[in-house]
């Protein structure tokens, strides 16, 4: 400890004085130090400290403050730009011990309270997330300073209590200081992370008053705040008027479209940035590639690998991350393994993409041997969890199910949320076991969400249970009023079991709430181009040729043993409507026209916006038998691969 005291006469004075030593390592406010102990330090022995730090040999004080800090002059003459300098250092290796000290012979030499000295001694504290320090010695000198008030509403905004940066910001306006682009961009911070629109809308104002809104930085800001509080149409007039735009500015309004759900609206604006001759970043790759994920659009995302590679991304592993996420997400497994075992550093979100990945297609075998060989080279978190308790949900596999949700609270000490309920209750559910289903619903630690509840409610209609059923929708009523799929599964019940009073009061009630059910949608991409079909649709150019085709592959898979399955239709019609409304879904009519668009092998991939009903899915098995086609069919659920009559989920979907 030679170096500290050398810097801190209070150390000498437990041998000196037998007075008890008022450590500022042990965290004491270095104010309070100097009020109780600075009257019984011997002014004469403090100045008798050695003049360099290598004068000392003991290693510890070598040890004591970082290579850069050196104290070259005694401390008696020591002048402030001395003082800023060793502070500069402390600032650059956040060093917040040999500050602390500084701090105190700061004030036993009178400079405690130097504007310039302490503004430096704020942003150390604030750098070093010691925000109590900061703030009562802020609360001590002038405030003239707007980056003394930057740095404190900085720390506040990157560490809370965020509302303390707020009360801050209008603090200073309070002292009359204007704010500069420094300023909102920190502020803007906290609001985005309260989702504090009001506030932020006010601040806007500001920005406009101030003549800060074309600046990038600002602009960025504004667009992060309104994105997080989900005003994306806000954030695009923020960018809208900015002219000169970085990368920054782009990467941000990238990320409001993919954050607030219109990743084709993200995919765009990518476009538009690269014919603008804006060079990407990884954050701009990661954000497109993971919006061309979430809508599972592979021609999308296999343009944009392949610029990312022109652009010299090619071995940057959070591009290949999230490329792998992507091709998993889009159906092409394969490339996706391909692209994961290339990584250098497989990080734990590398693992849990390919995870998930396989468990999406229901490939639950691949996802656990990929777990097992996690496990050996990395630490599971929960999400790592979340894909392999869905794949042993997709693959029905419930003894694993319990080993592996046992594991995670047992050995990584992991509290299951709400998502790892869920794909327990799916599990149980489906397994028959809708006691055991219910009862972990009451026993579980984390407040039940719709998820777990819709789980519950459709393991009901696997099953026939129509009073837990009824009991699972009252619930799922109370969180989602407006979600009209939840009415229409327990009208199905109903309807299944002849009970068509109980389909009538559900529809009567879903009319008086102003529930209207959703419109199921398919789509199928040909030649770069989206072909969408509602059930029942006679609007495409080619309808005639598509329901000739439906009509030519139903008549080949009833020659095979295809017979209708019309208990998926739930109204009280005759048995003819209900075959010809069953054989119109919009799935397929996405495939008959896949197949009269494409070569004869072509594999067709579709997407559909709800889950793929119960004949459908017997029907596409059938289809791709007799047509020799892979088809593969995400819905709003998972995968569905089909080939030579079966399907990737063994019926268990």
């Amino acid at each position: 400890m030679g170096y500290l005291r050398s810097l801190h006469p209070a150390m000498h004075l437990r041998k000196t004085y037998g007075v008890p030593i008022v450590s500022f390592l042990e965290g004491m406010d270095p104010l309070f130090f100097v009020n109780s102990a600075s009257s019984i330090i011997d002014r004469a022995h403090y100045h008798s400290f050695p003049s360099t730090v290598a004068q000392y040999s003991d290693l510890e004080s070598q040890r004591s403050f970082p290579s850069s800090i050196k104290l070259c002059i005694k401390p008696k003459y020591l002048s402030s730009s001395d003082y800023a300098s060793l502070l500069q250092s402390c600032i650059a290796e956040r060093a917040i011990e040999p500050g602390k000290q500084l701090h105190a012979q700061l004030c036993l030499s009178g400079q405690g309270l130097n504007v310039n000295l302490a503004t430096k001694l704020v942003n150390l504290y604030c750098n070093c997330n010691a925000l109590m320090y900061a703030h009562r010695l802020f609360d001590k000198i002038p405030k003239s300073n707007l980056f003394l008030w930057n740095v404190l509403i900085r720390g506040y905004a990157w560490e809370g209590p965020y509302e303390n940066s707020l009360s801050l910001y209008y603090q200073m306006l309070d002292h009359a200081l204007v704010p500069d682009n420094f300023t909102f961009p920190f502020v803007l911070k906290a609001c985005s992370a309260l989702s504090a629109i009001k506030q932020g809308r006010d601040i806007h104002e500001h920005v406009i008053r101030t003549k800060w809104e074309n600046d990038v930085f600002v602009g960025a800001a504004l667009i992060d705040m309104y994105s997080k509080c989900g005003c994306v149409r806000d954030a695009q007039c923020v960018f809208d008027k900015i002219v000169k735009r970085d990368v920054v500015l782009w990467n941000s309004m990238l990320a409001a479209y993919s954050q607030n759900g219109q990743p084709d609206e993200s995919l765009s604006l990518c476009n538009k940035m690269a014919f603008a001759g804006v060079r990407p970043t990884v954050a701009t790759l990661v954000t497109v590639i993971s919006a061309a994920a979430d809508i599972a659009a592979l021609p999308q995302g296999r343009e944009i690998h392949g610029f990312s590679w022109r652009q010299g991304f090619v071995h940057q592993d959070k591009v290949k991350t999230a490329l792998v996420d992507m091709y998993a997400k889009s159906g092409s497994l394969k490339v996706a393994r391909s692209l994961f075992e290339q990584l250098q550093d497989k990080r734990v979100v590398s693992w849990n993409a390919m995870i998930t990945g396989y468990a999406m297609h229901g490939n639950a075998a691949d996802a656990i041997d990929l777990f097992e060989q996690m496990r050996i080279n990395s630490q599971p978190d929960h999400i790592t969890f979340v894909g392999v308790l869905s794949a042993c949900r997709h693959g029905r596999l419930l003894d694993e199910g319990w080993k592996y949700f046992d594991e995670m609270v047992r050995d990584y000490h992991i509290d299951p949320t709400v998502q790892h309920y869920t794909c327990m209750v799916d599990l149980l559910g489906h397994s028959g076991r809708l006691n055991e289903a219910y009862d972990l619903v009451i026993r579980m630690k984390a407040t039940p969400d719709s998820g777990v509840w819709g789980s519950l409610l459709n393991a009901c209609k696997i099953h026939g249970n129509v009073e837990m059923g009824e009991f699972a929708l009252e619930k799922l009523i109370e969180l989602e009023p407006e979600d009209a799929g939840n009415y229409v599964i327990l009208s199905n019940m109903y309807a299944k079991a002849g009970k068509w009073e109980g389909v009538a009061k559900l529809r009567n009630l879903m009319i008086e709430r102003g529930v209207k059910k959703s419109i199921a949608c398919s789509w199928i991409e040909i030649k770069n181009k989206v072909h969408a079909f509602l059930s029942g649709d006679d609007s495409h150019p080619m309808s005639d040729a598509i329901y000739a085709e439906l009509e030519r592959v139903t008549g080949l898979i009833t020659e095979t043993g295809y017979v209708p399955g019309t208990g998926t239709v739930f109204h009280d019609v005759e048995d003819d409507e209900k075959t010809r409304m069953v054989c119109s879904h919009s799935e397929r009519l996405a495939i008959a026209f896949g197949l009269i668009s494409t070569a004869p092998g072509t594999r067709l991939l579709i997407t559909k916006n709800l889950r793929i009903c119960e004949d459908c899915h017997v029907t596409i098995k059938f289809i791709s038998k007799v047509t020799e086609r892979q088809i593969t069919v995400r819905d709003v659920n998972r995968y569905h691969h089909f080939e030579d009559g079966e399907c990737s989920c063994g019926d268990h979907w």
